[in-house]
């Protein structure tokens, strides 16, 4: 799997995941939703340049010039609830997408203990199609694996592309082991470890909480 870790540069990238990491600013929920979808769009940008393209001569009102024109068909599939503001990001700038949801959850054994499962798919055929999966927090990795084998069933896409926010090395690891190898990870920060409840570490916190509230 090749590894994007756009954090490694100075950019405005940084500004937007230091409020979300940041307990005094978190807690506008509007903006933590609204910096997620930024960090989607920034993602979704430097993606756009490993994509196919074609050259085409568009007509101004003074005159020609050559330009060019994505020919990937891309698919956008997220996993409830925490991806739908990544989603939102990418869908901004690949604004020809389709999209595809995958509920992917942790149910607990034990307190520590779970297993993730995959209860509700509405996905299409990416036979030959840019599949993009987006997951905001890479903690272990085993959601997108779970959800990467449901999939598996609807079709072969040309390439995987997997966009996230913040990610462990654990499940960085565990992606690399599960995944094909031209896989591409592209995220935007990366953490090195995970506490004994499987959170990223220093992390943010719940994405989905912090986007959405509470759940049951």
């Amino acid at each position: 799997m090749q590894v994007h870790h756009l954090g490694n540069k100075i950019s405005l990238l940084h500004q937007f995941l230091a409020e979300i990491r940041d307990v005094t600013i978190q807690q506008d929920r509007m903006r933590f939703r609204r910096n997620i979808e930024r960090i989607g769009e920034v993602l979704s940008l430097e993606l756009s340049s490993s994509l196919h393209y074609s050259e085409k001569t568009i007509t101004t009102p003074l005159g020609q010039k050559k330009t060019y024109e994505l020919t990937d068909e891309i698919i956008v599939c997220s996993i409830l609830r925490a991806g739908l503001n990544l989603h939102q990001g990418i869908l901004n700038y690949f604004d020809r997408a389709d999209s595809s949801f995958v509920s992917a959850y942790r149910k607990h054994t034990s307190e520590l203990d779970f297993e993730i499962k995959v209860q509700y798919m509405a996905t299409q055929d990416f036979t030959d199609k840019i599949l993009i999966l987006a997951d905001p927090m890479l903690a272990t990795g085993r959601s997108l694996v779970a959800a990467y084998k449901a999939l598996k069933s609807q079709g072969k896409p040309k390439e995987i592309h997997i966009l996230s926010v913040i990610g462990a090395q654990p499940g960085i690891a565990f992606l690399e082991e599960n995944f094909p190898k031209d896989t591409h990870l592209w995220i935007a920060d990366i953490d090195p470890e995970l506490n004994e409840k499987g959170y990223i570490v220093p992390g943010l916190g719940d994405a989905g909480y912090l986007s959405y509230g509470e759940k049951l």
